[in-house]
């Protein structure tokens, strides 16, 4: 192949490198954000110092969300613990929060809460742990975040356990984004920490709808 021929290659490579990031740099299309799946619906919880939280308040935030128990002795301190390397890590950004509901809320007062928040020594506005009605608190795990299949919903809510070691990512506009992560698995907490960062950077809501339910089993 002749040297002429091989530039007209290189140029029409480079032209159409330059054509593609014209057209879709900025746009949802060129981002590798994570798709929406979900939105957080409207609820009223109470925080492990006793104050109102409702969707409202993770508005502007990327949010970690997560349901425990606080007497659990298998999955939960695992989950929670892998979480706190995860705040650790993104401790000094502002708009960053972990939301952690209690499954057993008729065990997990907020005073429990409190004294399970202080044992790991995080900072309280940094962290919020929630109870309040079960039923709600099922509702959101299975119709907000989708940790759970909503169908689960049915029948009578006190003979329901929710027990998951699955996590939700929330944008800062109250879409739930990418897919139920799994936080005993190193792989997906690595893949969380990088979606929280790029969602983080978002100034504006993605333009694209939502993509359909994907709960954890």
């Amino acid at each position: 192949m002749s040297k002429k021929a091989i530039g007209y290659i290189v140029f029409f490579v480079a032209l159409t490198g330059a054509f593609l990031v014209f057209v879709f740099a900025g746009t949802d299309t060129w981002k590798s954000s994570a798709p929406i799946i979900s939105n957080v619906k409207p609820f009223n919880f109470t925080t492990q110092d006793k104050k109102n939280f409702t969707q409202k308040d993770m508005l502007g935030k990327v949010c970690a969300v997560n349901f425990f128990f606080t007497t659990c002795k298998g999955v939960c301190p695992v989950m929670n613990n892998n979480l706190d390397k995860v705040y650790n890590d993104l401790i000094d950004e502002k708009d960053f929060l972990i939301v952690s509901h209690t499954c057993d809320p008729e065990t997990d007062s907020a005073a429990q809460l409190k004294h399970y928040a202080d044992s790991m020594k995080v900072d309280d506005n940094k962290w919020i742990f929630l109870t309040g009605r079960k039923d709600s608190l099922y509702l959101a795990a299975r119709n907000s975040y989708l940790i759970d299949d909503p169908n689960n919903n049915v029948g009578n809510i006190n003979d329901q356990f929710l027990h998951s070691q699955f996590v939700a990512l929330v944008d800062k506009f109250g879409n739930v984004r990418g897919q139920v992560y799994d936080a005993l698995k190193p792989d997906d907490l690595k893949l969380l920490e990088k979606n929280i960062r790029s969602l983080l950077k978002e100034k504006e809501p993605p333009s694209t709808s939502t993509s359909g339910t994907s709960f954890a089993n």
